[in-house]
C-alpha cells in the first residue's frame, strides 16, 4: 500500500525528529480537525487544570495517559491496532498536551485514520473468510472473546488469525442455531457488511470528541467532553422531554424504522405511522424540500425531524407491510412537547399471603434521577421532577391501603443531586442528606428543610451494582437515618458530584458551538462521614450479585478517586432497622432455600461468573454442541417457569391498575410491523434467564420478533424484585406482631398514631 506523509508532517510542526516510521493511508478520505476544534480543545484543557476538583496538569505525564487511552477507545479489545501501529506513533506519546495546547490536533486525527484503515483492512479479511468458508471444527481450538486486558497483537499474522477465530466462532453458533452454510455465508457477509456503514459515517465532530474524552477520562472517570450533538442528548435525557413527533427510530439494513410510537403524541393520534414504518425522507419545515435519509445515520435524521414546538415537518414513508419499491406515503405532523414517560416514576401494587391475611407493597421503579432544570429556573409549576412524580406516586400508594413501600433503583445510574436531596426528604421529617466537600476541602451540607413526611411507613429500597450517584446518596441517607432496609448487591461506587461548563462562553460569535464539559467538582459524604465513592452503599439484606466489580463498578476503574471519610453531620436517626434486620435476613434465607426460581437464578449467576473467567470458548463442534443442548434444557426450564400466567404459590400477586390496563389496551391497537401476532422467539430472553444462543445479533432479527421477546421480558416473573418485596411484606407482619420493636424501627409512624 502506498505510505501517506500525514505523521511526517505532523511531527515537523511538532519539532520532533524526523525520521519515524509513517502509518499507511486510509482507503476512505481521511477525516480533517475542523475550525473550533482546536480552540474548543485548548478552552476545555483551560478549564479542567484549573477548576477540577482533582486538577491534573496537562504535561508530558498526561500525555502518556490520553495516548493509552485514546488507543484503548478506538480498539478496546485490541481486534484492529498491532503493537507496530502502536510503536510508530510512539513518537508523539509524550506530545499530545502539545496538540492540545499548541492547537494542532493532526496527531489524533492521523490516529483515527489510521484506525479507519485497519478497521476496513480487518473487516475485509473477514469477509474474505466468509466466502470461503472453510473451517475445522473438529479441532480443539478455543477463542477468547473479551481481549480488553490482552496485550496488542505483535504482528499482521497474528491479528488475522485472531480474525479466523472470532469468524469461525460466529459461524459455528449460526451452525448450531440450525442455519445451513448457504445461509450463514449470507448473514455473516451482510453482518460486516454492515459494520461499515456506521464507521464510514463518522464525523470530524465524533473524532475530537472521542479523543477529547481521553483526555478528559484521564483525569477521572466521570469527567467527560461533550459535543454539541452529545450535549443536547444529554439535557434530553434529565429533562425527560423533547419537541418533536413522538416516534422511537432505529436503523435497520440502511433504513430508519419506526421502533415504537408514543402514546398520545402527534404520530400516535394521527393514526398514520405504524411500527415497522421505513421513513425515507424528511421536510424539516413547511418551505424545505423532502431530503433523501435512506442510509442517513440515525442523529441526523432525528436532528430533522425534531424541531420547535408547534412547526411543521413531512415524512416520507414506506408502510412496514411494503417492499422497497411499495408506493410511498407523505404524512405532515405539527410538532409537540413529547414526555419521555417510559423513564418516569412509575408504581405497582403487590399482594402476599401472610398466614390467614394479606399484606399490600407498593412498588415504586424510578430509572433516573431527572428534573426540567430549565423549566424549574423558569418558574414553570408544573416542571418535571423525580421528586414530584413519586411524591404524586406515594399519595396513590396511600390510596391503595399498603402496607410497605419499596423504591426500585436498579439500574438507576442517578442524576440531579437535587432530586436525590428532595426525594429523601419524602421519607424523614428534616435534617441533612448528604454533603460535599470540593477541591478546596469547604464541605457543604445539602439538607432536606421541608418538615413533614410524605410517607412515614415502613419502607425498602432495592440496588444493585448498576445504582450509581444519586441512587447511592437516596439509598445512603435512608440507611443512615435508619429509616427504610437496603435489600440488593453492592452499588456501584461513585462518590463524586459533577457540574456541566458550557464552553461556548468563549465562542467569538453565536455558530461557532465548542460543546461542554461535565466534570468533576466535589465528592459527596454519607451523612456518618463516610462516602460512598469505591466502596458503594452496602445492603443490609443481600441479594445474589449478578455485576463483576473488576469490569463494571468504580474499582474497575484505574484512576477512581480513593474512599475516605469526615466529620460526620449533625443528624437525628428517624428509626432503627438495626434490630429487624436479622429476623428479616433469617426469614429470606429459609424462603429462598425452598424457592426454585431463586436456586435457578443462583445456578445461572455462577455459572456467568465462572464463563466470565474462564474467557474463552471451545471452537470444538461437539464441545459447544453438548454446551449448547444443556444450555437450551436450562433455558426452556426456566422461561415455562419465569413466563408462566400463573403464579406460584407464594408468588406475590400484582394488583391490576386500571389506569395500566387503559393504556394497555391503547397499545394493543398498534399492530405489529406485519400487522399480525409476533411469533414469540424460541427461548425468549426474559429476566433471570439465560438466552438461549441464536447466532444473531440486533438487527438481524425480525424487528417484530424482536418487540416480542421484549414485552415477554418485562411481564416475566422478576425473581429479585419478588424476594424484595417478600421481605417487606414480613417485616410488616414482625412489626405488627411487636409493637415495641414498631416503636424504635417506625417512631413517628408511631406518634402519629
Amino acid at each position: 500500500m502506498k505510505k501517506q506523509l500525514l505523521l511526517v508532517a505532523v511531527l515537523a510542526a511538532l519539532s520532533v525528529q524526523a525520521g519515524a516510521a509513517v502509518p499507511e493511508k486510509t482507503a476512505d478520505t481521511p477525516l480533517k480537525p475542523q475550525p473550533g476544534q482546536t480552540d474548543a480543545a485548548l478552552w476545555a484543557s483551560r478549564v479542567l487544570t484549573k477548576l477540577h476538583y482533582k486538577p491534573v496538569p496537562l504535561d508530558d505525564a498526561m500525555s502518556e495517559k490520553i495516548f493509552d487511552r485514546y488507543f484503548k477507545s478506538l480498539d478496546a479489545e485490541k481486534m484492529f491496532f498491532t503493537q507496530a501501529d502502536i510503536d510508530q506513533y510512539a513518537i508523539v506519546r509524550t506530545r499530545l498536551d502539545d496538540a492540545i495546547t499548541g492547537q494542532n490536533l493532526s496527531v489524533p486525527f492521523g490516529i483515527f485514520n489510521l484506525y479507519q484503515q485497519r478497521f476496513n483492512e480487518r473487516i475485509a479479511y473477514a469477509r474474505e473468510l466468509v466466502k470461503q468458508g472453510k473451517f475445522d471444527f473438529t479441532s480443539d481450538e478455543t477463542y477468547q472473546y473479551d481481549r480488553e486486558k490482552a496485550d496488542w497483537t505483535k504482528s499482521d499474522a497474528e491479528v488475522k488469525d485472531l480474525w479466523r477465530k472470532r469468524v469461525k466462532n460466529e459461524w459455528l453458533r449460526l451452525k448450531l442455531a440450525g442455519k445451513d452454510d448457504k445461509s450463514i455465508k449470507e448473514t455473516l457477509d451482510k453482518r460486516y457488511e454492515g459494520y461499515l456503514s456506521p464507521s464510514r459515517k463518522l464525523t470530524a465532530e465524533d473524532v475530537f470528541q472521542i479523543f477529547m474524552n481521553a483526555y478528559a477520562m484521564s483525569i477521572e472517570p466521570h469527567t467527560n467532553y461533550l459535543g454539541p450533538r452529545a450535549a443536547d442528548a444529554f439535557d434530553i435525557a434529565m429533562r425527560l422531554s423533547l419537541e418533536g413527533i413522538g416516534c422511537v427510530l432505529q436503523s435497520r439494513d440502511d433504513y430508519t424504522v419506526v421502533r415504537e410510537v408514543v402514546t398520545g403524541s402527534p404520530a400516535g393520534l394521527s393514526g398514520k405511522i405504524k411500527v415497522g414504518d421505513k421513513i425515507v425522507g424528511v421536510a424539516k419545515d413547511d418551505k424545505s424540500p423532502i431530503t433523501e435519509v435512506l442510509g442517513m445515520r440515525l442523529d441526523d435524521v432525528v436532528a430533522l425531524i425534531r424541531g420547535p414546538k408547534d412547526s411543521t415537518v413531512k415524512l416520507e414513508i414506506i408502510p412496514a407491510d411494503a417492499g422497497p419499491d411499495a408506493k410511498h406515503t407523505f404524512v405532515t405532523l405539527v410538532r409537540q412537547k413529547i414526555s419521555m414517560e417510559e423513564q418516569s416514576a412509575k408504581k405497582s401494587v403487590y399482594e402476599i399471603k401472610d398466614g390467614n391475611v394479606k399484606r399490600r407493597v407498593g412498588v415504586i421503579s424510578l430509572p433516573t434521577f431527572y428534573m426540567d432544570f430549565e423549566a424549574r429556573r423558569k418558574g414553570d409549576k408544573d416542571f418535571k421532577s423525580a421528586t414530584r412524580d413519586v411524591k404524586r406516586l406515594l399519595v396513590e400508594l396511600k390510596k391503595d391501603k399498603v402496607d410497605n413501600v419499596l423504591i426500585d433503583l436498579r439500574n438507576n445510574g442517578g442524576g440531579s443531586l437535587t432530586e436525590a436531596v428532595e426525594l429523601t426528604g419524602l421519607f424523614i421529617d428534616k435534617g441533612p442528606v448528604v454533603m460535599q466537600r470540593n477541591g478546596e476541602n469547604k464541605v457543604e451540607v445539602e439538607s432536606d428543610t421541608d418538615p413533614g413526611m410524605a410517607w412515614d411507613g415502613p419502607l425498602g429500597v432495592l440496588i444493585n451494582r448498576g445504582s450509581a450517584s444519586a441512587s447511592e446518596i437516596f439509598a445512603a441517607a435512608i440507611q443512615d437515618y435508619g429509616r427504610g432496609v437496603i435489600i440488593g448487591e453492592p452499588s456501584f461506587g461513585k462518590g463524586t458530584v459533577q457540574t456541566l461548563f458550557g464552553l461556548d462562553r468563549f465562542a467569538q460569535n453565536d455558530k461557532v458551538h465548542y460543546g461542554e464539559l461535565k466534570f468533576t467538582i466535589a465528592q459527596f459524604f454519607r451523612i456518618n462521614g463516610g462516602t460512598t465513592q469505591l466502596r458503594g452503599v452496602t445492603p443490609d439484606i443481600k441479594l445474589p450479585t449478578m455485576g463483576d466489580s473488576d469490569t463494571f463498578g468504580e474499582s474497575s476503574y484505574d484512576n477512581a478517586l480513593p474512599w475516605t471519610q469526615i466529620k460526620p453531620a449533625v443528624y437525628i436517626p428517624t428509626g432503627d432497622v438495626k434490630e429487624i434486620v436479622p429476623l428479616l435476613d433469617k426469614k429470606h434465607d429459609a424462603r429462598v432455600a425452598k424457592d426454585k426460581d431463586f436456586q435457578y437464578l443462583a445456578e445461572d449467576i455462577a455459572l456467568v461468573k465462572k464463563q466470565r473467567k474462564e474467557n474463552s470458548v471451545s471452537l470444538n463442534e461437539v464441545v459447544r454442541r453438548k454446551e449448547r443442548d444443556q444450555q437450551e434444557a436450562r433455558s426452556k426450564l426456566r422461561e415455562a417457569r419465569l413466563l408462566s400466567p400463573t403464579p406460584g404459590a407464594d408468588d406475590p400477586i400484582l394488583v391490576p391498575d386500571p389506569k395500566e390496563a387503559l393504556n394497555k389496551a391503547i397499545s394493543a391497537s398498534a399492530k405489529t410491523p406485519t400487522g399480525k401476532q409476533a411469533q414469540t422467539p424460541k427461548v425468549a430472553g426474559v429476566k433471570g434467564a439465560l438466552r438461549s444462543d441464536d447466532g444473531l445479533q440486533g438487527s438481524e432479527r425480525s424487528l417484530a420478533a424482536e418487540l416480542e421477546a421484549e414485552k415477554q421480558a418485562k411481564a416475566a416473573k422478576d425473581v429479585l424484585l419478588n424476594e424484595a418485596v417478600h421481605i417487606l411484606a414480613d417485616e410488616v407482619g414482625l412489626l405488627k406482631t411487636d409493637t415495641r420493636m414498631a416503636s424504635r424501627v417506625l417512631p413517628y409512624a408511631a406518634e402519629a398514631k
